[in-house]
């Protein structure tokens, strides 16, 4: 389970500067969400860049530089709380890209390689872990190339609801011209000892960004994201579209 955080904004931003001063609240959530953290920047027209590290946040030196210092206006960043027994290593750590597309997850599939059939072959090279999460992301692109880009994504959510149980698939998927959240979780599968909202997804949209965060940290005055639904940021606007999926 994650800590999920996006944005994209019409200047060039540290993650920092976006979430403003309750910023150093949502690293602290690495606390209890310190197997890895991985930031992805992407401005338009360029292909992500991964920085990744399989330590704890709060606890790191090159997160603490790069979330201060390093400038774009698109990001995700996720802080990361192992599945399972699976490893913690930079393989394992979110965000991921391919190509002009980078990803990151929060929640678990079961079993877990329940939609690895429908991922095609071709990308298996590209695969750096070992995660459900790398291949829901797959999967996504593996639509992607056949329907485009939201038809994809939504193609994507109703092969998984038709084909694996899961916790949550709450997602978000940066490209250089759009920004896709998806909320998609079951509230009863929340990891015992958390929160009643610990799946909920909350944003802000100021007009010069658009902001878009897992909760846990003070987010006064945002809106929540409706379970089972697909946002939409255009990057040039920041206009933003929601559409409900059909669990």
């Amino acid at each position: 389970m994650c800590r999920l955080m996006g944005f994209v904004s019409m200047q060039e931003q540290t993650l920092v500067e976006a979430a403003g001063e309750e910023f150093a609240e949502f690293a602290a959530l690495s606390a209890r969400h310190g197997d890895g953290w991985g930031i992805a920047s992407c401005n338009e027209q360029e292909h992500p860049q991964l920085l990744l590290e399989p330590t704890r946040a709060k606890e790191s030196k090159a997160f603490d530089q790069a979330s201060h210092n390093l400038k774009t206006n698109g990001a995700l960043l996720h802080l990361r709380w192992a599945t399972g027994s699976l490893a913690v290593n930079e393989g394992n750590t979110h965000p991921f890209a391919y190509r002009d597309y980078s990803f990151m997850h929060n929640g678990a599939l079961t079993p877990p390689d329940a939609i690895d059939s429908f991922i095609d072959p071709k990308f298996a090279p590209f695969k750096r872990g070992e995660t459900d999460s790398e291949s829901y992301f797959y999967l996504i692109v593996t639509e992607i190339e056949k329907y485009g880009i939201e038809n994809g994504i939504l193609s994507a959510i109703k092969i998984i609801q038709s084909n694996a149980d899961y916790s949550s698939i709450n997602c978000m998927f940066l490209t250089p011209t759009e920004f896709f959240v998806v909320n998609e979780h079951h509230d009863e599968k929340i990891p015992k000892g958390e929160p009643s909202d610990y799946y909920d997804l909350f944003y802000r949209n100021d007009g010069k960004e658009v902001l878009v965060a897992s909760s846990g940290w003070t987010q006064t005055g945002w809106e929540e994201l409706p379970n089972h639904s697909l946002m939409k940021v255009d990057r040039a606007t920041l206009s933003i579209e929601v559409i409900g999926l059909n669990a």
